[in-house]
């Protein structure tokens, strides 16, 4: 969490609630103090751990892996469900706690009410009748307990902690009905977030739909709305300004190096080349933060230059990314994603935005949907057409574009930064309560 923002919403949580009428130390360098009517007890006294395994995931049962468990909020995400899962699986029941071992800062902890198996990197905790199981669930959510817990993890490149670390570490244990008043409040003050969020979501959506809208309009029928129109003779495309030419991208772009490096996660380093993977790449076409990089000699033959454009052919099929030195360094990129060189006829920039078009879209779902895989290979890439307006043209567009997207994209970033300090907030109020900084049943909440 951000230091400041943190720092808001602790100031705003202590503003709304009272304390307890007295404390004492816990013994516990990241609990410190708790409310002198608390007890601390080592997780292993209030959970048992459940260490059943299986071979191999019973056809009907649910499972659960990490991708699964939402970061820091408990939520389970069971829509993609794997068909086979040909490892080790550990069995649990209604009313366990989950808790991923494997990079244990990503807090992904979880309360199921139902049957299930998860991935061998959950350890199952079956909580004691001196815990609820609720309770327990937002004890491990815990900001201060996850920075405390992470320190401990062993693996370079797949951190994770030990079942022992986490059995015998300690916990702040309130009496039962303490604790039912706790999870009461945390669930009706995070449902509350979850609406707040999801309108920011929600209009986030709609700003995006606005902005697409507006470049498919420009991209293909220009600045003045008064030209005269001509058929593109492209049924996906539309009508185009007269004086417009249609090409197919093969005849714009070389592609020289087609195909980006395949290389292993084992060949990951901190520093070097960034290796830009689809996964890499935002739905607007940025690059998201982190990533991850290479030696040279493994990409050499796959470095970017300036104006290429990379388009996925798998997975998220059509995402693209313009690379612009300046503002990316030195980049190679992998092998599900196509490199495209723009001629001097046209712009990579005017490329790019035909990219984050409505036709572009349904050239996608025209291509693709004969394939019982998404998979667009790059020559179909290649054979699609694009309008192609006069160079002049392409630098009204683009600077028109550049000016108004980064207007919605400002707005965007507004609502992104307010849904993160609400995620914020929820942390921090989780970590509040569960350590006995705030009374919420003093305060008039139960």
């Amino acid at each position: 969490m951000k230091y400041k923002q943190m720092q808001a919403s602790a100031t705003r949580i202590s503003q709304k609630f009272t304390s307890y009428p007295s404390y004492k130390t816990s013994g516990i360098e990241w609990l410190r103090e708790i409310p002198a009517h608390w007890e601390v007890s080592r997780l292993k006294n209030m959970a048992s751990l459940r260490v059943s395994k299986l071979g191999i995931k019973p056809g009907d049962s649910v499972y659960v892996g990490l991708e699964h468990i939402e970061s820091w909020t408990g939520r389970l995400l069971l829509q993609d469900q794997p068909v086979n899962v040909e490892s080790v699986v550990g069995q649990f029941k209604a009313g366990d706690v989950l808790f991923g071992k494997l990079r244990p800062y990503l807090a992904k902890v979880a309360r199921p009410n139902f049957d299930g198996v998860s991935t061998s990197e959950i350890l199952v905790f079956h909580p004691r009748p001196n815990c609820c199981q609720s309770y327990m669930m937002y004890c491990l959510l815990n900001e201060a307990y996850i920075d405390w817990i992470d320190t401990l993890t062993y693996g370079a490149k797949m951190p994770r902690v030990s079942p022992e670390q986490v059995c015998t570490s300690f916990m702040p244990l309130p009496p039962l009905a303490d604790q039912r008043a706790i999870v009461a409040f945390l669930d009706q003050e995070n449902a509350k977030l979850d609406v707040l969020m999801e309108k920011q979501e929600r209009l986030i959506g709609l700003i995006q739909e606005k902005r697409t809208a507006l470049i498919s309009q420009v991209v293909a029928q220009g600045l003045n709305p008064s030209i005269h129109m001509k058929s593109s003779r492209v049924e996906w495309l539309g009508e185009i300004p007269a004086h417009w030419d249609v090409k197919r991208l093969k005849y714009l772009c070389s592609t020289s190096a087609l195909y980006g490096a395949n290389v292993s996660s084992t060949e990951y380093q901190e520093k070097g080349i960034r290796f830009i993977r689809t996964t890499d790449i935002t739905d607007d076409g940025q690059l998201k933060q982190g990533g991850v990089f290479l030696h040279e000699k493994l990409v050499c033959n796959y470095m970017l230059n300036d104006g290429d454009i990379l388009i996925s052919r798998s997975g998220t099929i059509g995402r693209s990314f313009l690379y612009q030195t300046k503002q990316h360094g030195r980049c190679s990129y992998a092998g599900y994603l196509v490199r495209y060189v723009p001629s001097v006829d046209i712009l990579p920039n005017y490329i790019f935005y035909f990219t984050k078009s409505l036709s572009f879209e349904e050239f996608i779902r025209l291509s693709s949907i004969s394939s019982t895989i998404e998979n667009v290979n790059a020559n179909k890439y290649a054979n699609a057409y694009l309008p192609l307006p006069p160079l002049s043209e392409q630098q009204s567009i683009v600077a028109f574009l550049d000016r108004e997207t980064a207007k919605l994209d400002s707005l965007i970033s507004k609502i992104r930064d307010t849904i993160e300090y609400l995620q914020e907030l929820r942390i921090a109020l989780i970590s509040a309560t569960v350590t006995g900084k705030i009374d919420i049943q003093g305060a008039g909440v139960n």
